[in-house]
């Protein structure tokens, strides 16, 4: 009895497979015996996996569009900038001691050199000497505007005139230019603030050929004209009518 339940099982099993239709279809492209097996391995006992009907709330609907809308946004929009009492909080802009080696930054004293001959003119943007520079002249009212706005990052400079008698003769490579100061570090591997207002300041811009000094430039700016950022200077039209009044 239980033998013969069982066939009968697997009678009506194996007549439910042949009229399903997906073994119809298999039976057109495979012999009976692959179309059994294939449909028997990858459709009889497959779960069909059905996407959950929605209950059709609208307002959780709006919900999670205004959510999806805000991730968004939060996603693209710039991080707000740090304020100036956080960025004194957090030492953004103050220099480790293994940072202050004079040393470390002769390379971007050399960078900015290169950087300068090619505002005034003196070598092509290949870094290339153009023809004539011995006997170019630099005049304030030729170049004035250019220097206002050049940036001074890596310059090596020395206060000259200044209101504060200690400070003159201080000398170091910028690197740091804010609005009123120079940050420097000095040969004795020291950083200074050296205030812009009331203080006069020269650098020098040197023309080397095979790593020897052909022609070297010296040049004055008057800090008191130059309180301004260097992303401020370099965006702002200078009307030169005196040139002893920058430089």
């Amino acid at each position: 009895m239980v033998a013969a339940a069982v066939a009968a099982a697997a009678g009506a099993e194996a007549a439910s497979s042949t009229s399903h239709p997906a073994h119809t279809l298999l039976a057109r492209a495979h012999s009976p015996s692959s179309a059994a097996r294939i449909f028997a391995d990858k459709i009889q006992h497959k779960p069909l996996l059905l996407k959950p009907t929605t209950d059709g709330d609208k307002r959780a609907l709006r919900r999670h569009v205004r959510l999806r809308q805000k991730q968004y946004y939060l996603q693209h929009q710039k991080p707000k900038p740090l304020s100036a009492r956080e960025k004194r909080a957090t030492g953004v802009h103050q220099l480790k001691r293994d940072e202050v080696r004079y040393a470390l930054y002769q390379g971007l004293n050399e960078l900015w050199n290169g950087y300068m001959l090619e505002v005034l003119g003196f070598t092509d943007p290949a870094g290339q000497l153009r023809p004539g520079w011995e006997g170019k002249r630099v005049t304030s009212e030729g170049v004035g505007s250019l220097l206002a706005s050049a940036d001074l990052h890596g310059a090596e400079i020395e206060v000259v005139q200044s209101r504060d008698t200690g400070r003159v003769g201080t000398r170091g490579i910028v690197v740091r230019d804010t609005k009123f100061s120079f940050v420097v570090v000095t040969p004795a591997e020291k950083v200074r603030t050296l205030p812009k207002k009331g203080s006069v300041f020269r650098y020098v811009t040197r023309v080397m050929v095979d790593g020897q000094e052909r022609r070297r430039l010296v040049f004055e700016v008057n800090g008191s004209q130059f309180e301004l950022r260097p992303v401020d200077r370099a965006n702002r039209k200078f009307k030169w009518q005196n040139g002893s009044e920058y430089v």
